[in-house]
């Protein structure tokens, strides 16, 4: 209950907005209890980022390795299931590892590493999205192109995020989804997926896809 309490506030304040009487509010907790669970702030802060992390992580690769789907429409069922998460709650929530990293040098110190290794994580998985673009044995260049495009693809998701909450409006990720999806599909030479928004959150891959693609 804390710790979902908690990413629900990160997401929304941040963290230097965020004090440990707003989770107990949230919570009906003790202080006490809180204490018992967690020496400080800081502490309770890293548990949340790795919370968050694992169930993105897990949002990613249900995306993004469904072999039944050509990569650039993972990457665009990707887009349309976040802009579904964000017009569900009203544009109040972003990404927590973006709200993060625009307020990282009010974080404790030891929030830097760990935000790094996250992005980077998040930047292997749509690198290797993109490779299965380029055929089963991709070279060197095509190596290091899917990494370029998978970095461009991370900063400019994270603008358009904070940008749509700031309009409170899907428009920035709409705009960016379709112009990422043009330039890389222009460098990867192939055609891009038509970009037209659907009706709520895309279905999910099915599990046994799913489940396929991890192996």
């Amino acid at each position: 209950m804390l710790v979902r309490a908690g990413v629900g506030l990160l997401t929304e304040k941040g963290f230097s907005s965020t004090c440990v009487d707003d989770v107990l509010n949230a919570t009906g907790i003790s202080k006490g209890s809180f204490y018992y669970c967690f020496s400080s702030k800081e502490d309770f802060g890293q548990v949340l980022i790795d919370s968050y992390a694992s169930y993105f992580n897990a949002k990613l690769d249900l995306w993004l390795t469904d072999r039944a789907t050509p990569p650039l429409q993972r990457m665009l069922n990707f887009m349309h299931d976040a802009r579904a998460g964000m017009t569900k709650h009203g544009f109040r929530r972003g990404c927590l590892i973006g709200n993060l990293g625009q307020e990282i040098d009010m974080l404790p110190d030891s929030f830097s590493g760990l935000l790094l290794t996250i992005l980077e994580g998040w930047e292997l998985r749509v690198t290797d999205c993109l490779l299965a673009a380029c055929g089963p044995h991709p070279s060197a260049a095509q190596r290091r192109l899917c990494a370029r495009l998978s970095r461009h693809f991370w900063i400019g998701w994270e603008g358009a995020v904070l940008r749509a909450r700031m309009e409170h409006d899907p428009g920035p990720l709409d705009l960016y989804a379709a112009f990422y999806l043009a330039q890389a599909a222009a460098e990867l030479g192939i055609r891009p997926p038509a970009t037209a928004i659907p009706h709520g959150s895309p279905v999910p891959p099915a599990p046994a896809q799913t489940a396929q693609a991890a192996n």
